[in-house]
């Protein structure tokens, strides 16, 4: 049983004094002590009552419960009749080793409490052990090898009765057994998983939406897939894995069957990794295709390569549609700033550009996301929308050109306005206070020629993403300043002035110390003014770094700090 489950039963005459938050423990027995240290007859997992005549003092408030904290025990139930009230020092220990307690009422014996914790326990082990092994070995032989998730989750309905669905980490339904789950409340439901494993709290979770209560137990992403975590920081992972949502309160259950739940879990792992491994080929062909364009390569070989890779990338497609690029971040701030970002966004791109109300893990075989470094890269295919039949009005933006009288099949394009809507929620509970995900649309681009312009432009977009607050923030090619098409443009006369008045200083100081003024500015405007990323990225102390961008602003005469001038030295930069 739970400790919740105590607090609903009013004979036992409980009253929860701190641990909110912790209150979904298992109960797994309960013990009776007034020693000083039990710790010897602890063994985890129980409810310990006490009458507190172990008490002489405040001060022996804090080692008993750090005592207890450090054996595990679900929770601590202290009676009243000894003292009249529960102590405000042991209250205050309590909060400060995250140990629920519980006051008890005088009239209540604790034998009462025992007998009733006993009863519940080894009576759900008894009436539920062997049905529950017995289903156990038919869902490990029904596993998703071939099926997919929902061949576990049917079972979970016919024989435990059990409603349950897959969510991605913006709660868009991969599977289910029955009833599609809403999409408002898959987006609530992932929202409160992410944000309870960001606390480090174990899972399930326990969500309440629309007085339905839900279990959530995350789905942890352990295959071919999965995101590396340096000394397992729950961040590198927490915005990838996916949740298994069951329609129950999972905190009266035995042990035998929340080790049921997390046989099913393991089930729906080997499906992500069956999914991951499809889409190892599509991110493969997309890395290739934007090593092409980042390098320069000439547009007829790039043209060439996406005719070879349309048949994987864009399946049932035929040819090459026109494109979008999207460009994504996940960063971390203070001590997460050296977390790989790039997987993370890789996996958000992948699910973000998907249709919320599609469901299926198969639901993004047309987006080939690849990353480098920091940044994912997305190229999405434009799909046409139903030609207007003739004689009707047009959507605004579709439809036939005005005076043609003739249908014609438009291309919907994405709108970063609208791209995090319906996921902006979820995310943002995932990247808790600490961290930020940036998103860049570009323009739609018709050929080949048109990709590395767009990828530009998508980066700058992103970075005007970066300026505001919040952490899911988007910006699309209309938000740009006009530079980005001007800049080819610009006289070489007027180039050559321009960057020699603001860069030629630090190249010529370069020369002479050494001090690589140009690759310091280049990496502070990269990372948006972070004075901890930019450290990070050169290897430097930040100290350093502030002496380096004080000197840059010494020789030109500019501040750093201003837009303006930031926005100068980045034209320059472009334009050398």
């Amino acid at each position: 049983m739970r400790l919740r489950a105590l607090l609903d039963t009013e004979a036992l005459g409980l009253r929860l004094l701190g641990g909110e938050d912790e209150l979904d423990r298992s109960v797994r027995g309960v013990m009776t002590t007034d020693l000083r240290d039990p710790s010897r007859y602890l063994s985890g997992g129980e409810l310990v009552l006490t009458g507190l005549a172990w008490r002489r003092d405040a001060a022996d408030s804090e080692p008993f419960v750090r005592t207890l904290a450090n054996a595990g025990v679900a929770g601590l139930a202290a009676g009243e009749a000894e003292l009249g009230a529960v102590p405000e020092d042991l209250i205050e220990a309590c909060l400060q080793h995250r140990l629920p307690l519980f006051a008890v009422d005088e009239t209540v014996a604790f034998a009462t409490i025992t007998e009733h914790v006993v009863r519940q326990v080894s009576g759900e082990r008894a009436g539920d052990l062997a049905a529950v092994v017995d289903r156990h070995r038919r869902l490990m032989t029904s596993g998703p090898a071939g099926g997919g998730p929902e061949v576990v989750l049917d079972l979970l309905t016919s024989d435990l009765d059990l409603h349950a669905w897959v969510l991605s980490p913006t709660g868009r339904q991969i599977a289910g057994a029955g009833e599609p789950l809403a999409p408002r409340v898959g987006a609530e439901l992932a929202g409160r998983h992410l944000a309870a494993t960001r606390t480090g709290r174990p899972g399930p979770h326990r969500a309440e939406v629309d007085g339905t209560a839900y279990s959530l137990f995350p789905i942890r992403n352990t295959g071919r897939g999965a995101l590396p975590a340096p000394a397992r920081d729950v961040r590198a992972s927490v915005l990838s894995d996916w949740l298994l949502a069951v329609a129950a309160d999972a905190g009266d259950w035995p042990e035998a069957r929340l080790d049921l739940l997390q046989g099913v879990t393991q089930l729906i792992a080997v499906e992500r990794d069956r999914r991951d491994a499809a889409r190892a080929v599509r991110r493969r062909l997309a890395q290739e295709v934007l090593e092409l364009v980042q390098t320069g390569a000439p547009p007829s070989e790039i043209a060439a390569r996406l005719r070879v890779a349309a048949p994987v990338l864009l399946p049932g497609l035929g040819t090459a549609p026109h494109w979008q690029v999207v460009v994504a971040r996940v960063e971390w701030s203070q001590e997460g700033a050296d977390l790989p970002g790039g997987r993370a966004a890789q996996a958000l791109l992948e699910e973000i550009l998907v249709d919320p109300t599609v469901t299926g893990p198969d639901s993004a075989d047309r987006i080939a996301v690849a990353h480098t470094g920091e940044e994912a890269i997305a190229l999405v295919p434009l799909t046409a929308v139903p030609a207007v039949p003739e004689g009707a009005d047009a959507p605004e933006g579709t439809g036939a050109p005005e005076g043609t009288g003739a249908p014609e099949r438009q291309e919907t394009a994405l709108h970063a306005d609208a791209l995090l809507d319906a996921v902006r929620a979820p995310l943002a509970a995932g990247l808790a206070d600490d961290g930020r995900l940036t998103l860049g649309v570009s323009a739609a681009v018709h050929s080949a020629e048109g990709l590395r312009g767009a990828l530009e432009e998508a980066r700058h977009a992103r970075r005007v993403a970066a300026a505001r607050p919040g952490p899911v923030c988007a910006a699309g090619h209309h938000e740009l300043a006009s530079h980005v098409l001007l800049l080819p443009f610009v006289p070489d006369d007027v180039r050559r002035a321009f960057t020699a008045r603001l860069l030629d200083p630090l190249r010529d100081y370069d020369r002479r110390h050494r001090a690589e003024l140009i690759e310091t500015l280049e990496a502070f405007l990269d990372c948006d003014g972070s004075w901890t990323r930019c450290a990070a990225r050169l290897h430097l102390h930040v100290n350093t770094l502030r002496y380096r961008v004080g000197r840059i602003e010494q020789l030109t005469g500019r501040d750093l700090s201003r837009l303006e001038d930031k926005l100068d030295f980045f034209l320059a930069l472009r334009m050398s």
